[in-house]
């Protein structure tokens, strides 16, 4: 699923993923993911992405940002996407291309949705049996949330307005059920899909 370019606007907010090609893992140790971050952070400006929540999983991830400016989102992610790619193909001695597809972009333009998006994204780790508790998943923005953790990938902006404080969003948590917002976010916008950007 992918938006049109046009739908890139100053203020929009996407939720945005891919998974690995055949199922492999994008991330095979703990330095991978840091890496991944670390690129991401080295093309990431506050001024242009609102980083609202972020989960690295071993064969995908998934984002929800806002775009501050009239920077596209995917032109940001393209990049150092692609310089991962090449990273880990040379580390691990592999050719092809990593990814199943080109980045996918769900703009989320429903409040019902945006309040769901983050914890459907920080829940991934605990869903997929990984942890048990998800502050214990150190590759995603959760910890941030509950103010376990201080980072440059975060944005406080839905937490505050949205939930009020990290109490609230815990107790969100333990009441979320996924299936709504799955069927929501997998499903084209009525804007229809294009594969352009």
């Amino acid at each position: 699923m992918r938006c049109k370019k046009e739908e890139f606007v100053k203020g929009a907010i996407f939720h945005i993923y891919n998974h690995s090609v055949n199922e492999i893992d994008l991330f095979y140790e703990r330095s991978d993911y840091i890496y991944f971050l670390d690129k991401l952070k080295k093309n990431f400006s506050p001024n242009e992405l609102g980083i609202y929540a972020y989960c690295l999983m071993p064969n995908h991830f998934h984002f929800c940002i806002k775009q501050k400016n009239n920077r596209p989102i995917y032109e940001v992610f393209n990049r150092f996407i692609v310089s991962y790619a090449l990273h880990f193909n040379h580390k691990y001695k592999r050719m092809g291309k990593l990814f199943a597809n080109k980045l996918q972009h769900k703009r989320i333009n429903d409040e019902r949705y945006l309040a769901e998006i983050c914890p459907y994204i920080h829940l991934n780790p605990k869903r997929a049996g990984l942890v048990k508790k998800l502050n214990k998943w150190a590759f995603s923005n959760y910890p941030e949330w509950i103010g376990k953790r201080e980072g440059v990938l975060f944005d406080n902006e839905l937490l505050n307005e949205i939930f009020g404080n990290s109490s609230n969003y815990i107790d969100y948590l333990k009441r979320f059920d996924n299936h709504k917002i799955k069927e929501y976010l997998y499903t084209p916008s009525k804007a229809g899909v294009s594969h352009e950007a």
